[in-house]
Formats: C-alpha cells, structure tokens, sequence
C-alpha cells in the first residue's frame, strides 16, 4: 500500500493538494472531512481554508451527533470554524455508517454536463468499479440543512458519488483513499462523456460492459 500513511489530517491535506493540482476545484471551494477511529466525530476542513495549502492546523473536529466541538484524546479542539457545509458532512455520516472519508468538490466538466442536462456515462472498468452509479441531487442552496437532508436520502441505499445540482460533488468511501479514487474518476468519465459529447458521438458513447457488470456486483472476485 502505497498511499499517505499516519494521521488522517495528513491524508486530507495530500487529497486537498492533489485536487486542486488535478484541476477538481479551485481556492477554498470545496471540503473535505474523515471519520476519527473510535470517536463520535469527524476531522473537517475550516471555514475559507485553502485545499492546496491544509496542514494539520487547519481542521476542525466535531461531533457527529450533535455538530458541537468535539475533543480528540486530550488535545482540545482548535479555535476554527469549520466549513459552511459542515452539516452536509455530519449528515452523510449519519445516514452512512460505513463511510469514513467525504469529499465535497466543484469539478468543472461534472458540473458543466449537469447544467447541459446530460448524465454522466460509466464508459470504463474502473468508472463502473469505483463508481458503481452516479446520481444528481437537485439543486439546493449550498450550507443548508435542505441540501444536507436531500444529499443523505440520496446516498442511504449506498450511491458513492452524487452530483449537485449547480453546485459541485460529493463523493463517499470507507476510507480517504477510496473517496480519492472516486473523486479522480468521477471527473474523468465526465471529461469522456463530453468528448463524446462535443464530438456529436453521444449516442454512440458504449456504457461498461454488461459481462464486466455483472461479475462486479456477482460472487466473481474482479480487481483493476
């Protein structure tokens, strides 16, 4: 295993890093949070923090239950605000109890195809691995408990990544690590689909094979 090891601060700081070097968001839009082992609550990114530029100073720790500052071991928690979509995250974690990692991120072809009104296609093995299915969550406004309640309804039968309306992503995993792949793939089979789209071969845009389909959610073991 060859991904960030130690802190999960650390490993949200590397996934802030490589998202904005990825193009998936730009400056302090975005958020990023993970389950601490053990404890009612979650690490979040800080109101107006930088994804580029995190480090372990810039998170925040709350309650899952309640959303109040929570204290991790005997470290107190840091004075920060965090992030205005903090009750997106707290409700993901709660209508999800297998999740523990959330990225919230704008990325701009997932975004310009749902203002296009196109969905985005499952082209490859690795988008119909990681992906499973993608779903759009209409539009609400960003930072309420509307967006919140609506996202979590969404993603309790196990959907990982959700699209949100005029707005951005969310993408699930049991771990940082996942959360990342899916959110690099997410963007990808996005920038495909408008490939195809642009090149006016929508149409014809092959969707994963059903064989490969099939054995992903069969007995079958299948890796890529």
């Amino acid at each position: 295993m060859n991904y960030v090891h130690g802190d999960l601060r650390d490993q949200l700081a590397f996934v802030g890093f490589d998202v904005v070097q990825a193009g998936l968001v730009a400056g302090s839009g975005g958020n990023l949070s993970a389950r601490i082992p053990d404890e009612d609550a979650i690490w979040v990114t800080g109101s107006g923090s930088w994804l580029g530029r995190l480090s372990r100073t810039t998170f925040a720790a709350v309650r899952i239950s309640d959303g109040s500052p929570a204290t991790v071991g005997s470290v107190p928690p840091p004075a920060i605000e965090p992030t205005s979509e903090l009750a997106l995250h707290l409700a993901l974690y709660r209508a999800r109890p297998d999740v523990n990692a959330v990225i919230h991120l704008h990325p701009q072809t997932a975004l310009l195809l749902d203002a296009l009104g196109e969905h985005i296609r499952i082209v490859t093995t690795d988008h119909a691995y990681y992906l499973r299915r993608v779903s759009t969550v209409p539009f609400r406004l960003p930072g309420t408990t509307e967006l919140a309640a609506l996202t979590a309804a969404m993603a309790a039968d196990g959907t990982d990544c959700l699209v949100l309306s005029q707005h951005g992503c969310v993408v699930l995993g049991d771990s940082i690590e996942i959360a990342h792949k899916r959110a690099s793939n997410l963007e990808e089979a996005a920038e495909l689909t408008y490939r195809a789209l642009a090149a006016g071969r929508l149409e014809n845009l092959r969707d994963c094979p059903e064989e490969f389909l099939d054995r992903l959610h069969g007995s079958t073991a299948v890796t890529v």
